[in-house]
């Protein structure tokens, strides 16, 4: 087995079928998000380096994001392959990863947009307890009252609005439609339709793995 890469626009699933993906083939999660916290926090050079980036609100240069992720696939965990979340995100970022370990599969979650700015712009959240609904997939039992705590009080995100989202979404094709011919064109890109039951998505996830 060897790195799997991870795609899927905001309210796509991914966070879900990722989790899952981790249970079936062990691999451990990698998010370039989550290394560049780690790494500062730790103080470790390339945190450090990094750390300069961040402060001055600039965005973290790939050579020192390869050099993140060089450093945990030496991991013991990772010997075996490792799932990026959230990386590679331009074809350059793919080329210097191909330099570095082999990814055999790219999945990428497909969900019409309409959907996705129906999921998110239905979600609210219980402000006492934290319980997430949804105006249509997941509604309270009691019209305006918290299913786990009796709260009434509610809260919506102020970005989950469908501007927002379509603006994210709009990002979100631009800057993967040309990667995902670039690994089209390696034979190992694999579209998942993820307007489906979670199941469902799963089964066809972990069969395009194998």
């Amino acid at each position: 087995m060897q790195s799997i890469v991870l795609f899927g626009p905001p309210g796509a699933g991914k966070g879900t079928q990722a989790q899952r993906i981790m249970e079936s083939t062990g691999l451990p999660q990698v998010s370039t998000g989550d290394m560049l916290r780690a790494a500062v926090a730790a103080g470790t050079p390339t945190g450090l380096e990094a750390k300069k980036y961040m402060d001055a609100g600039q965005l973290v240069p790939d050579e020192v994001i390869i050099n993140l992720i060089k450093d945990r696939i030496k991991e013991s965990d990772a010997q075996n392959g490792v799932m990026f979340d959230g990386f590679p995100r331009t074809i350059p970022q793919a080329e210097a990863l191909a330099s570095i370990t082999e990814v055999s599969h790219v999945i990428a979650i497909d969900v019409p947009d309409e959907r996705i700015v129906e999921r998110i712009c239905g979600r609210f959240t219980c402000n006492e307890c934290g319980s997430v609904y949804h105006d249509t997939f997941n509604p309270t039992k009691v019209a305006g009252q918290c299913d786990n705590c009796d709260s009434k009080d509610f809260k919506r995100r102020a970005d989950d609005n469908e501007s927002t989202v379509m603006s994210r979404l709009t990002a979100y094709h631009e800057q993967t439609s040309p990667l995902a011919d670039w690994y089209l064109s390696k034979g190992i890109f694999h579209v998942i339709d993820g307007d489906r039951d979670i199941d469902e998505i799963s089964k066809d996830i972990i069969e395009a793995l194998k």
